[in-house]
């Protein structure tokens, strides 16, 4: 399963981004982020059959989780950024369903993107 993760950048606080994630259709289909020096954290999450989906505390009311069903894109589009927000963001997938207490664990993740660098300037 190849990824590939494309919409990073540099933007002002305040500002928006959006993040595509080609992937053909799977289980699950989560973004996660790495700061300098930190581990990795989860963002946010999307079911590939009913579209439910889940946010981390931080990404609530400002990061949306969506996915275009034909061709086969998750998107997470992030609003209202933060320098905070400064990370390399990477797009995974699970080809298995994943309870919702583990949405938010990497290792729930089978396949990984290479990530798309995010950089919110004060």
């Amino acid at each position: 399963v190849h990824l590939v993760e494309s919409g990073g950048g540099m933007v002002q606080a305040g500002g928006s981004l959006s993040l595509a994630c080609a992937a053909s259709r799977r289980a699950f289909m989560g973004w996660f982020r790495q700061a300098p020096g930190k581990g990795q954290e989860f963002v946010a999450a999307i079911r590939g059959d009913d579209d439910s989906t889940y946010y981390a505390d931080h990404a609530k009311g400002r990061f949306t989780i969506s996915r275009d069903k034909a061709e086969q894109t998750v998107f997470l589009q992030m609003s209202s950024l933060k320098p905070e927000d400064t990370a390399s963001y990477y797009c995974a997938v699970s080809t298995t369903y994943i309870s919702t207490s583990l949405t938010t664990s990497t290792t729930s993740y089978e396949y990984w993107g290479q990530g798309t660098q995010v950089t919110v300037s004060s």
